[in-house]
């Protein structure tokens, strides 16, 4: 039966530098500490054993993979820890070399007691941890293996499918095709048919806020991005420019003037992708290492088109369900996560539902909004995940604010035809998976190959 991935699953709160490597984590290990409360195990633990397998274990320490799972263990959630508190407990814990295991046990645990395995790809997924609860004995009391397959999905072994499980709604999908045909069908855009299945579990006011709710962070970000100054954490030692370009670019286009538009949404995306890549508060949109890219766009939308400035809420609105309807069809039908497919699965498909947006924001229709998806992930078939020393910055930050501009061209370029083109975003979709599964290991969040390889650490120039 087709099914329909809700857009808040899609573009969820949480924390940087990654949806993949630190978001699941933490979730996997919130998740492990309360089956161990509910099995009643948590007073006889006397640790918890770590192991990461595959991608987690390779470039976790870029990530903040391990600092992710201690919060979780200790019961803090990505969607509500504040930021500041994370990165005192985290001071603390390494200092004192115990966390709080669900809240209530004190338990011997670092980073550094945890086991790296990063040869070892489980056939499930390439990010793949193993929590054990074990008493003071060293027996097992309870084991979880967790895969954290992309935008901060978590499943189990036991899972079927990506947790939360899509809710049955009235005009579910499962390809570009039948949403096609279920717009023909209803004489429907493709944000009314995403509506429509949103409401079948909250009302079109609590939809409308909850999106809102997303695109308000999305600016809070942006913000907080631009207000940064200095070198991003890490051994690169890259230095933030969304501040100084901020500064340059008010200057020289105090009225918004179109010619500068492109310099806005490169703005917009280089300031939240740095801001993720610090530890800051970010929308998954669908995952970290791709945030910038719809909040660029949108961007875009709500500052030079006609309808963003006439109606601001209202364009949001659309342009987020629009894209997550896309979305939705990336992540039922291949993948958004850069471990298993590479960087194709991430900002390609982030670029896909940004242009798929827009064209719907510019009056296309749902043929052409097809298309303009179809253009985006067409031409980042092959992409490859290679950050250099693991860190979520180079080239992800710039690779956001690059996809943002080839959203705009692809919706552009929708526009402009009647919807009728030769290859469909089924058949793309379908090829990106084929593409990342024929890839290379050491080109999907290994830092093994590409630039990770070629361009040696401690000589970075940025």
């Amino acid at each position: 039966m087709p099914m329909t991935i809700s857009v808040f699953e899609l573009f969820s709160i949480g924390i940087g530098p990654s949806s993949s490597h630190f978001v699941g984590p933490m979730r996997a290990a919130v998740r492990f500490a309360e089956e161990c409360t509910r099995r009643d195990l948590v007073g006889t633990t006397a640790t918890v054993a770590v192991d990461l397998f595959g991608s987690l274990a390779a470039t976790g320490a870029g990530h903040g993979t391990m600092a992710a799972i201690l919060l979780g263990l200790e019961g803090f959630h990505p969607e509500t820890i504040d930021t500041d508190e994370m990165e005192a407990r985290l001071a603390t814990v390494r200092e004192q070399g115990w966390i709080s295991f669900a809240g209530t046990q004190r338990i011997p645990l670092t980073e550094d007691a945890m086991t790296l395995r990063p040869l070892t790809v489980h056939d499930r997924h390439a990010n793949a941890m193993t929590l054990s609860a074990l008493d003071a004995h060293g027996r097992e009391l309870h084991a979880r293996t967790y895969f954290s397959v992309g935008g901060g999905f978590v499943v189990t072994a036991d899972d079927e499918a990506a947790e939360p499980a899509p809710a049955d709604v009235p005009l579910a999908f499962a390809s570009a095709e039948e949403l096609l045909r279920i717009a023909e069908t209803h004489d429907l855009s493709v944000s009314q048919i995403m509506l429509a299945n949103e409401c079948a579990t909250r009302s079109e006011d609590d939809v409308r806020a909850g999106l809102l709710h997303v695109y308000d962070v999305m600016v809070q970000c942006q913000r907080k991005g631009i207000e940064r100054t200095g070198e991003l954490p890490g051994s690169l030692g890259v230095r933030r420019r969304a501040h100084e370009w901020h500064e340059r670019l008010a200057l020289d286009d105090p009225d918004r003037d179109v010619a500068f538009a492109e310099d806005w949404v490169n703005l917009v995306a280089l300031a939240v992708n740095e801001e993720n890549a610090s530890g800051g508060r970010v929308v998954t949109a669908p995952t970290n290492g791709a945030a910038g890219i719809i909040p660029a766009v949108l961007h875009y939308a709500l500052h030079y088109t006609r309808q963003g400035r006439a109606d601001r809420d209202g364009t949001v609105v659309r342009f987020l369900l629009t894209a997550g309807a896309v979305g939705s069809l990336f992540k039922q039908r291949a993948s958004i996560s850069g471990a298993e497919v590479g960087c194709q699965g991430e900002v390609g498909s982030a670029a896909a539902m940004a242009a798929a947006a827009l064209a719907e924001i510019l009056g296309g229709t749902p043929q052409q909004v097809e298309n303009a998806a179809e253009i985006a992930m067409e031409h980042s078939l092959g992409l490859t995940c290679d950050p250099i020393a693991g860190l979520v910055q180079i080239p992800c930050i710039e690779r956001n604010a690059i996809s943002a501009g080839k959203a705009i061209n692809a919706a552009r370029m929708a526009l402009r035809g009647d919807g009728f083109h030769r290859v469909s975003l089924d058949q793309v979709i379908e090829t990106m998976r084929a593409t990342g599964l024929d890839m290379n290991s050491k080109y999907k969040e290994t830092s093994t190959g590409g630039l990770a390889l070629h361009v040696p650490v401690n000589r970075v120039e940025c």
